[in-house]
């Protein structure tokens, strides 16, 4: 109950999130108009546990039940190269507010997941496999509503973050995206697969998206592309624009095995 408040406070002071809680989204049916939500995670592994576990939580437990429910195209990541500690990846897209609610509430009480989840769950707290995870939700953009699910098994995944100094500088980027960005994109053959305004986690105002190539050499012909584009010239040259970005990240990764992006 203490969630649902929590994330229903969050979504109401949001812009745009109006359009989030149109019928659409109530009916928990896709529409032209209605946009997906992300989870995004981030855990931490410890030094020396056993990563296994986790995987095979997530492989065995998490996804399947997951789909079960609807939620298709969960992506698991790992770092192209590793850090230390070592992290790992999970993006869940939802259809909708509601799915975001209620599937969790329906896993829980699945006899199958909480059969398959039973080794993961009782890992003592000595062995635990990581420190902890954080989280971000992320609301599709109107002009990218829906996750693309790129083919091929051999790529590189980029997520890149980008603050704001303020909520309007992170909208008038967003705006920058429609504008024009996303054509150049695809000439740029940076293939996006996502694109969210973060709505809840940390370091707000920011916006992620998630783009992916066959390899790094074809990410950093990609790049050279996009900025040498004359489109993205005038984009960038109009003062609306300016200022909109305050800090930029990235982190390069390679989706699992068992990956369903």
């Amino acid at each position: 109950m203490q969630r649902r408040k929590f994330l229903r406070s969050s979504l109401a002071v949001t812009a745009g999130i109006a359009a989030t809680l149109s019928p659409a989204i109530a009916q928990d049916k896709p529409s032209s108009t209605q946009k997906e939500l992300y989870e995004w995670r981030e855990y931490e592994i410890r030094f020396g546990s056993d990563l296994e576990q986790l995987e095979k939580y997530f492989k065995t437990a998490l996804i399947p039940a997951l789909n079960k429910y609807g939620v298709k195209n969960v992506g698991v990541f790992k770092e192209w190269r590793p850090s230390e500690p070592a992290k790992i990846y999970l993006l869940t897209p939802y259809a909708s507010l509601e799915q975001y609610l209620s599937v969790p509430t329906q896993i829980k009480a699945d006899a199958a997941y909480l059969k398959n989840c039973a080794p993961y769950s009782n890992i003592p707290a000595d062995k635990a496999v990581y420190n902890r995870f954080t989280a971000s939700l992320m609301m599709a953009f109107d002009g990218f509503p829906a996750m693309v699910v790129p083919s091929g098994t051999s790529r590189i995944f980029e997520l890149r973050t980008y603050e704001g100094y303020s909520e309007d500088a992170v909208r008038r980027k967003i705006d920058m995206f429609h504008d024009g960005e996303f054509p150049i994109f695809k000439r740029a053959k940076l293939n996006p697969v996502f694109f969210g305004e973060v709505i809840a986690g940390d370091k707000l105002p920011r916006l992620t998206y998630l783009i992916t190539c066959n390899s790094m050499e074809e990410r950093d012909k990609g790049w050279s592309a996009f900025v040498a584009d004359p489109e993205w010239k005038k984009l960038v040259a109009n003062p609306r624009y300016a200022y909109t970005i305050s800090k930029i990240s990235n982190t390069f990764l390679v989706p699992t095995a068992y990956s369903q992006v």
